[in-house]
């Protein structure tokens, strides 16, 4: 299993100190693991085609043509993506077919930094399966969401009553979607083994997708 990790854009997340630990997170599982300071690999056709899962990294930033049309073409042949917070739920904030595949859009985290609760919704999906409700001290993160996810954890908003997916999977073409909007800062996905274990885990499942049907 191959995994490439883009990291760069916005500074404000801490791209490769969160790179650093995906990626010693995801050797212990036995992963392959590029980890690069750039986009330019989403061009490569060659290197493209070895790829199990994209994680990026990359809060705000630009995407090319050639590198969209590079990520596309890998997720759609089965190759998965994913990834956490602003480095891929605030990415490429100009390409809205890649906030489509997705399946969401950063719009605000009222409050700021703030004490919320995670409840898990889904207890089959591997990703979440054995995971018990959880509190997080982080960005609220609220979302404009594409209505094909499906919904993994979320989290009651108290300053309008919502409630916001946290966690959600999806498919693009034959390739598996995974998102969690939690993991600000290096930091919190180390000191909250719960945000650190579902990102892992929906990192290889993600990866999965080339081996056998894609499923939400």
């Amino acid at each position: 299993m191959k995994a490439l990790i883009l990291w760069g854009g916005w500074d404000g997340h801490e791209p490769g100190p969160v790179a650093d630990l995906l990626e010693s997170e995801l050797k212990t599982k036995g992963v392959e693991v590029l980890k690069v300071n750039s986009l330019d690999p989403l061009a490569d056709k060659k290197l493209m085609k070895t790829v199990d899962v994209i994680s990026p990294c990359w809060t705000m930033g630009e995407l090319t043509g050639e590198q969209w049309t590079g990520l596309d073409s890998a997720i759609k042949g089965g190759a998965g993506i994913a990834g956490i917070h602003g480095g891929m739920g605030d990415a490429f904030r100009g390409n809205l077919t890649y906030q489509i595949m997705v399946g969401g859009q950063f719009a605000d985290h009222p409050g700021g930094i703030i004490k919320y609760r995670i409840n898990i919704v889904d207890r089959t999906h591997p990703i979440t399966a054995g995971m018990e409700n959880f509190d997080y001290v982080s960005e609220q993160y609220y979302m404009l969401i594409n209505p094909a996810i499906r919904v993994l954890a979320e989290t009651p908003v108290d300053f309008d009553g919502s409630t916001q997916p946290v966690a959600w999977t999806k498919s693009w073409g034959k390739g598996r979607v995974f998102y969690s909007s939690l993991g600000h800062v290096a930091k919190e996905l180390k000191d909250n083994r719960n945000v650190l274990d579902m990102t892992i885990r929906g990192i290889l499942w993600a990866a999965q997708g080339k081996a056998g049907n894609c499923c939400r």
